[in-house]
């Protein structure tokens, strides 16, 4: 199974093209109702290497990991952070399965701070990135690592724009958490660690939209 989502609608046209080119297993791109960003759009789709993210733009203390088209609320909040004096690195999973493990693991060893953004609820890519560091033991080392979702509960009719605000995933909201995670790491360094035991959280439901702020296209 290939699950994608599109950051933007010229990178949508490449995701179709990558659908088109499957043709041993099942694939699914989500993308977003609404408007576009405006991007220059290519007139042929290329598609794309399976199973690799890239990097839009490098720093080296904070780092957005986005999926889906949160990547341009990224690259505000990455504006916003740098007057904070935090360099900020954004990157693009484009791919929750086959997730991206070796940008997953380069954003946790060269940052002090892993943020994953996306459009969906608890369980979801978030939840991938962070197998995905457990597995590898990177939840042991320095990097904080945390998930930005939609929150776990019914959610009434409204645009993409004013839901996304009203969850805390725009720009305005992620550049708050990540420098408060920042702040947070900085501190730590000189804490010792907690009891294990202390650390487990029990999370489950799911999310349920009136209006869903994307839609997903299978082949």
């Amino acid at each position: 199974m290939v699950i994608m989502a599109a950051s933007d609608e010229a990178e949508l046209v490449n995701m179709v093209a990558t659908q088109v080119a499957i043709n041993d297993r099942p694939s699914a791109v989500r993308y977003p109702r609404g408007e576009g960003r405006g991007v220059e759009m290519p007139e042929v789709g290329t598609p794309l290497e399976i199973g690799k993210g890239r990097i839009v733009r490098q720093g080296n203390k904070v780092a957005l990991l986005s999926f889906g088209t949160r990547l341009a609320e990224c690259e505000k909040a990455a504006d916003e952070l740098a007057t904070l004096g935090l360099s900020t690195t954004v990157a693009d999973a484009r791919f929750l399965k086959p997730l991206d493990v070796e940008l997953v693991l380069k954003l946790a060893r060269e940052h002090e701070v892993l943020i994953t953004i996306e459009e969906g609820s608890i369980g979801g890519f978030g939840s991938h990135v962070m197998q995905c560091l457990s597995d590898n033991g990177m939840l042991d080392g320095e990097v904080r690592a945390r998930s930005l979702v939609l929150p776990d509960e019914f959610m009434d009719h409204d645009s993409p724009n004013a839901l996304y605000a009203r969850a805390g995933l725009d720009a305005r909201a992620s550049s708050r958490r990540c420098s408060r995670r920042s702040a947070r790491s900085t501190r730590a360094k000189s804490a010792s660690w907690p009891d294990p035991a202390s650390l487990l959280r029990n999370h489950g439901g799911g999310a349920t939209f009136a209006s869903p702020p994307f839609r997903l296209w299978t082949s």
